[in-house]
């Protein structure tokens, strides 16, 4: 579904300094409908990762591919446009328009897309996360669990067949977080999604059906279910 080939991001510094590596040499694959969790101590390049995965970055070295094509073979409108069709995301800081509803939200991804049954399909994922009753409600108004809620509804609604999670328990308490993680993984399990998420979350982690262990920019290990 996805695979990274020899993946590098160094950043160049000011003056004769050497550049800094934040990745490097970073080489895994991960078939369709797996779970994988990306683990290592802050400042491992997790997040860096999978910002290269999703072609929201470029490499300094390596590529990616998903489902066989080379995402930087393709410029930034083509990259984009991937995305919208294949991958959905999930933050840590939520990352909900504020000056739209839990419903509008929903509906944009889908909108973009071109969906006329934009506004049913966001009714049904808002009903299938719990939040009938809060379609309305803008950000301000949801709870940090309710707002990753709706971050779950926007990513699974237009059935992409990869989800990136980066942190999605981060900002929440430790039941509100346990409660969002059952919900991740139900959906992802009725819709056959590939997940690749980011965790400090070791029992996250684990519930995965496999682990890359990042450490200081290198893949350190790999840990089978």
């Amino acid at each position: 579904m996805i695979e990274a080939r020899a993946l590098g991001r160094r950043v160049d510094l000011a003056g004769n300094a050497q550049p800094l590596t934040i990745l490097d040499d970073i080489s895994f694959a991960v078939g369709a409908g797996e779970s994988v969790a990306i683990v290592g101590a802050s400042g491992s390049g997790k997040s860096t990762l999978l910002g290269l995965l999703a072609g929201l970055d470029t490499p300094s070295s390596g590529e990616v591919r998903v489902d066989g094509q080379s995402l930087f073979a393709l410029d930034e409108d083509e990259r984009a446009a991937l995305r919208g069709a294949r991958i959905g995301f999930v933050f840590q800081s939520f990352q909900l328009l504020p000056a739209l509803t839990a419903l509008e939200n929903v509906m944009l991804p889908l909108e973009l897309a071109g969906v006329a049954s934009a506004e049913a399909q966001a009714r049904h994922w808002l009903e299938r996360v719990g939040l009938a009753g809060r379609i309305g409600h803008y950000p301000r108004q949801l709870s940090g669990g309710e707002q990753q809620r709706v971050a779950l509804a926007r990513a699974f609604a237009p059935r992409p067949s990869l989800l990136l999670a980066d942190e999605p328990t981060g900002n929440l308490d430790a039941g509100t977080g346990a409660a969002i993680i059952d919900l991740l993984f139900s959906l992802n399990r009725e819709h056959g999604t590939t997940l690749l998420l980011v965790t400090h979350d070791e029992a996250l982690a684990a519930r995965c059906g496999r682990q890359l262990r990042m450490r200081a920019g290198r893949l350190a290990e790999a840990v089978p279910a």
